[in-house]
């Protein structure tokens, strides 16, 4: 399953921050005033490609992961109110998920716990072994799929399904495998009342894009299959779109928190407000100059 780290109690938080070293000095102790706070039932936060090297200095294509993450950590933490939940949508780590990568995220991303539950899924920059032992305290290693993190959360307006799409790490292409894409074909049928919602870190594959899911055809029949499937949300691609797939579900590409690869592409996180019958999409740039920053899209979900 992907990690779901549950949210902190203000005494467990307040403890944890004044026994923190040096990464969350990246992080103004006014974090403690999130308690209180009302909760949004219906908003999610997503975060992607977050690349989190051990050394919180480090920088790549003219970026310091650390700091957009930080920065995106407080703007978070200025909201008026308080998210259902939290996504980090796979490549935590920089490069090829050492082990010293994953306290230095784990510290950044502490004080979104004061929020709300953060779920915790990989790309093909993130290494299983070493991400489990980094968070061994926090959540329990279910194996619905062998060796995949694979899990399903509800809400009151969708069903969340995230996937796993980690084949080889530092490997580009991702794959889901027969069995992860068994189970997901099990838990949408077991499902069928409520919206659906994907969430992989790949993309799906297209002639001459950039390369994704090796098996996108087999996930791309379960758009078909299940009617309930309205949205599927990825990253890898370090860029913002949405576009609407063959089938009519809608396609949202996460922009990354640490890096873009295309100069004047935005990188940021997304706001994401549920509707009975669809969803309200926001950028939020880390740069509020930038001409998509606070873009708004409006989908309708597909009829069943």
């Amino acid at each position: 399953m992907p990690f779901t780290l549950p949210k902190l109690s203000r005494r467990d938080f307040l403890k944890r921050a004044a026994l923190a070293g040096a990464t969350l000095t990246l992080v103004p102790p006014s974090y403690a005033s999130p308690f209180g706070k009302s909760r949004d039932k219906h908003t999610f936060v997503l975060y992607s490609d977050t690349h989190i090297a051990a050394d919180a200095s480090a920088k790549f294509l003219n970026a310091r992961m650390a700091d957009n993450l930080a920065a995106v950590v407080r703007e978070l933490s200025a909201w008026p109110v308080c998210p259902a939940a939290v996504i980090v949508n796979g490549d935590l780590a920089f490069k090829s998920g050492l082990p010293e990568d994953y306290p230095t995220f784990g510290k950044l991303i502490e004080p979104v716990r004061a929020l709300a539950p953060v779920h915790l899924s990989l790309g093909n920059h993130d290494e299983r072994e070493n991400f489990w032992q980094a968070f061994p305290f926090d959540a329990t290693r279910l194996k619905s799929v062998p060796q995949r993190q694979s899990s399903v959360f509800a809400s009151d307006r969708a069903n969340w399904f995230l996937l796993d799409s980690l084949e080889l790490t530092d490997h580009t292409p991702g794959d889901l495998g027969a069995a992860e894409l068994d189970w997901l074909h099990r838990e949408l049928a077991a499902r069928p009342d409520l919206p659906a919602i994907i969430v992989c870190h790949h993309n799906l594959q297209v002639p001459g894009g950039t390369p994704g899911l090796k098996d996108t055809a087999a996930l791309e029949d379960l758009f078909v299959r299940h009617r309930q499937v309205k949205a599927f949300i990825f990253g890898h691609t370090h860029d913002w779109r949405v576009s609407t797939h063959v089938s009519g579900v809608h396609l949202i590409n996460l922009p990354p928190t640490g890096y873009v690869f295309q100069a004047g592409r935005p990188s940021g996180w997304v706001r994401c407000t549920l509707a009975r019958d669809g969803a309200e999409i926001e950028l939020r740039s880390l740069d509020p100059k930038h001409p998509e920053h606070a873009q708004v899209k409006k989908l309708s979900w597909r009829t069943a």
